[in-house]
């Protein structure tokens, strides 16, 4: 790995997106595969978001925010707070997709919302939700 993307990689702001980058690949994939099935674009998109939940909460906590704690007293609030969070931006999400899909494709709609949720997100995962010291949720 060269050393300036090594650089970048030590910045949360950068491993947030490359994570982020990595699960959007995977729920557009799913979406793909799940509209092929036979699901409507917005039952694509819920599947979608809640396969990219899981995989975005472990890894933003760990690689991204370098919180490997994982004691009751610590896990149990992040999961809540995140469940809290990931309810709204499902109700979010879907809001758009079915404000403007169709004529928007699902896919894009999918993508609209996500841009928007990506902005909070990364706010109150880093001020709130994986930090430890003062001003956490736990």
């Amino acid at each position: 790995m060269n050393k300036r993307l090594r650089e970048l990689l030590k910045r949360p702001g950068y491993r947030y997106l490359l994570i982020g980058g990595s699960v959007y690949a995977l729920e557009v994939a799913v979406i793909i595969i799940a509209q092929q099935l036979g699901a409507s674009g917005t039952v694509a998109v819920g599947i979608a978001f809640w396969v990219g939940l899981v995989i975005s909460f472990i890894l933003q906590k760990v690689v991204t925010f370098g919180d490997k704690r994982t004691h009751h007293r610590i896990l149990l609030p992040q999961i809540v707070a995140f469940s809290l969070l990931v309810l709204f931006n499902f109700s979010f999400t879907i809001l758009v997709t079915s404000l403007i899909s169709p004529p928007v494709p699902a896919a894009i709609s999918r993508t609209i919302a996500l841009g928007i949720t990506t902005i909070w997100n990364f706010y109150l995962y880093k001020t709130r939700i994986f930090k430890s010291g003062d001003n956490v949720i736990y």
